[in-house]
């Protein structure tokens, strides 16, 4: 280089310099690709990702070969720039002025513009990029086989594996539940809020969404025939659980289009043994059913309803698909939802007048709020449980940040409960 000129010589280092910049880029550009985007746009046929995609399948080449690359040309540049210092203010300035000037030019120039820039766009500066490093790997292949053989086999000693891809990586539930949280207007809040409560349905069981065999409205064959009848007739619901006496000694389950088929002329004509034929045979499913399992059972079993038992194999309810489906896509405009919205009444000032057998996710859902989920699924279960015991009288009491006053009761149970938000502290 003695015989070069300085200003060519500085010609060579700002390319040198810039050279630098690149690989400092391209190295942070490439590793701050969102890694779902970039499977999504190799799906598309990008050429830009699918270069990149490439790349990234081995990390340890590609740090490899832009490392190579880039401590190159630094100790090139380092060696230019001496020169350069050498001849024009002498000796001492190459020893004394030169390690700080360059260190603070690299600094700047190569290293921390070029790698803020590229964790700013990645995808800008990584998919041109890709069209240098690929067939720079190739390249150099031999010289980054032998330095990542010698770096991964150190690594190996720690017990650390560097040739897995980061594109291998999989989402966590709750990091995937941050995702759609992060969203915002990239998903309308309607389906943010149905893929979040497809989220949950892992963390709820059959017991949270069960009717209570107490609320079951279902046909006694002890009855008299025309009050079944007038029950078949006035019925809300399409199916109806058929049982003697008792709901554990179910018979089976009644689809009321069937009943069109027994149901002629006046209701003395027909008898508790013309129901028995029509019915079809109860499913049961375990409480501790998670609604995931339980969603996928019913499609298996073509089943719309099914009975609910615990581990003695007492009845304690009825679970459907509908309200099931609720827990993703909220309540259905039907008039049973509509009474459902009655249940908890705005009594003003922040109080709501709720009744406590409804379950305390329909409550957390309704009104936005965080009441514990993790013990009792109903308020009155909430509320016995923190109490200890049913109260005799009306007493106040706080639960976490809700303020609680029992508004009716009875002897075996609290009808209903006024409850109050507190501030948060």
């Amino acid at each position: 280089m003695d015989t070069l000129s300085v200003p060519l010589l500085s010609s060579i280092l700002f390319i040198l310099i810039m050279c630098s910049a690149f690989f400092s880029s391209a190295e942070t550009s490439m590793l701050s690709l969102n890694p779902y985007r970039l499977k999504h746009l190799v799906k598309k046929g990008h050429k830009g990702a699918c270069r990149s995609s490439e790349l990234l399948h081995r990390p340890d080449r590609l740090i490899g070969v832009i490392l190579i690359g880039n401590n190159l040309v630094n100790i090139v540049a380092t060696i230019v720039a001496g020169i350069i210092t050498e001849r024009v203010f002498g000796e001492w300035a190459a020893l004394v002025v030169l390690p700080l000037a360059l260190t603070l030019v690299i600094l700047i120039f190569a290293e921390v513009t070029p790698k803020s820039i590229a964790a700013v766009y990645p995808e800008k500066i990584a998919f041109p990029a890709s069209v240098i490093l690929r067939p720079m790997l190739w390249a150099c292949y031999p010289v980054v086989w032998t330095v990542n053989s010698i770096s991964n086999g150190l690594a190996r000693i720690f017990g650390l594996d560097t040739s897995a891809s980061k594109m291998t990586d999989h989402l966590h539930p709750e990091e995937l539940r941050t995702v759609v949280d992060e969203a915002g207007d990239l998903i309308p809040d309607q389906h943010q809020g149905m893929l979040l409560n497809v989220l949950d349905l892992g963390k709820a069981t059959v017991e949270d969404i069960l009717i209570p065999r107490n609320e079951v409205i279902g046909i006694d064959l002890e009855d008299d025939i025309n009050k079944i009848m007038a029950l078949i007739r006035t019925t809300e619901y399409s199916r109806l659980p058929v049982y003697e006496d008792d709901i554990n000694k179910v018979v089976g389950i009644l689809h009321l289009r069937n009943a069109a088929r027994f149901i002629h002329g006046d209701d003395a004509s027909i008898t508790h043994d013309d129901i028995r034929k029509h019915v079809t045979e109860p499913y049961f499913i375990p409480e501790s059913t998670p609604l995931t399992t339980q969603l996928l059972n019913f499609q298996k079993e073509k089943r719309r309803i099914a009975l609910v038992v615990d581990e003695y194999g007492d009845i304690l309810g009825l679970a459907t698909l509908v309200d099931l489906l609720e827990e993703i896509v909220g309540d259905f405009s039907t008039d049973s939802a509509e009474e459902t919205e009655t249940d908890i009444i705005d009594t003003g000032n922040g109080w709501h007048k709720i009744d406590a057998s409804l379950s305390i996710r329909e409550i957390n859902r309704e009104l936005g709020w965080l009441l514990p989920t993790d013990g009792p699924k109903t308020l009155n279960g909430l509320i016995v449980e923190f109490l200890e015991n049913i109260p005799d009288a009306i007493v106040s009491f706080e639960i976490g940040n809700y303020r609680f006053e029992i508004n009716k009761l009875s002897e075996t149970r609290i009808e209903s409960a006024l409850v109050f938000e507190n501030e948060p502290t």
